[in-house]
């Protein structure tokens, strides 16, 4: 039930990052959030026991699930990194991450093998793990996980007030947050293992429930903290729209009054597309500008409502260009340029 709960946040979190794929440079979230759902997804008992009979019955199901995750775990951590440190350098330049991961993902593979493991089982760990081959197959998992989980959700909390914007920073919170909680997760997992091999079954249980609301937490978090940013982004771009459309027709009445003397030095020409109204608002402003500077009778033509729609375009475009300098590949998202914390 546990692995069925965090498989389908995970997916749902897949969901979130989709829309985004095709203007997103970086997809090391993308390819985390799928790696990692994956792998929770072959443990569900019904896929788990299908998949492995298919592969013979010897339980390579549970192998090939745990190196997804050990993946997605790497993935993931290498997207929040580069977003906390100001690094865009590419998955592919990260040679002792992928080194280390390469034997992590051997060392898996070596001690599987070592396993006397003759049935499949949904429970692998709970009817294998009493041989110090299981146990180090689990730890070696493990520890890698802890010691990345560690030092992202140090960074997610070292950097989260560095965040532009609030959304960022939530998310950096809620992502270390669950660092926190996966780090829990694995100490429940490496105490379970070793009280296995005492057969202290009594600690075992108890680390079991510790395992289970741990586990589900972390799913909870994390996904909340890496899906915030996409959907509040696609969230902000549609109240952008919308309000830029809401100021090309307040506008253009207020441009048609304060331009009406001055109709052979119009500019602003037929919007074609996004960036188009955007300029198109800019050239209206300015000539509205021109317009009251070069004959301040002009502005006995403006009432309230026109001057307010001056000021609020004018925010508008100050909060569009903002934008536009500061935005960023997604590796990069919702910093701040040229902060260091040294």
């Amino acid at each position: 039930m546990i692995q069925t709960i965090g498989a389908a946040v995970i997916w749902v979190l897949v969901l979130c990052l989709l829309p985004g794929v095709r203007t997103r440079k970086d997809h090391s979230i993308l390819v985390a959030a799928v790696a990692i759902a994956t792998a929770l997804t072959l443990n569900v008992d019904s896929i788990y026991i299908a998949g492995d009979a298919a592969l013979g019955g010897r339980n390579l199901v549970d192998l090939c699930a745990n190196i997804l995750m050990v993946v997605g775990i790497y993935f993931l951590s290498q997207a929040i990194l580069r977003a906390a440190e100001f690094n865009d350098a590419s998955v592919r330049s990260d040679r002792l991450g992928l080194t280390i991961l390469a034997c992590v993902a051997a060392g898996l593979v070596a001690a599987f093998f070592s396993i006397e493991a003759p049935a499949s089982s949904t429970r692998f760990m709970l009817d294998y793990g009493d041989q110090p081959a299981a146990a180090l197959y689990s730890a070696i998992q493990f520890v890698y996980v802890g010691v990345v989980v560690s030092v992202t959700g140090y960074v997610c909390i070292r950097f989260r007030r560095r965040m532009a914007t609030f959304h960022f920073r939530l998310a950096f919170t809620l992502i270390g947050i669950g660092c926190l909680l996966a780090l829990v997760v694995v100490f429940a997992v490496l105490g379970m293992d070793v009280a296995h091999l005492l057969g202290d079954l009594a600690v075992m249980g108890q680390l079991a429930v510790v395992y289970d609301v741990s586990f589900v937490g972390a799913m909870l978090f994390l996904c909340a903290g890496l899906a915030l940013p996409p959907v509040a982004r696609r969230m902000s771009r549609r109240t952008e729209l919308k309000t830029r459309e809401a100021l090309l027709t307040s506008l253009t009445d207020t441009w048609e009054k304060a331009t009406a003397t001055r109709e052979d030095s119009r500019l602003a020409a037929p919007a074609e597309g996004i960036d188009g109204k955007t300029r198109r608002l800019h050239r209206m402003l300015v000539e509205i500008q021109d317009a009251l500077l070069m004959d301040p009778s002009a502005a006995r033509l403006l009432d309230e409502v026109d001057m307010q729609t001056v000021v609020r375009t004018e925010d508008f475009l100050a909060f569009h260009h903002g934008v536009q300098e500061s935005r960023l590949s997604p590796a990069m998202w919702g910093r701040r340029h040229g902060i260091r914390e040294r």
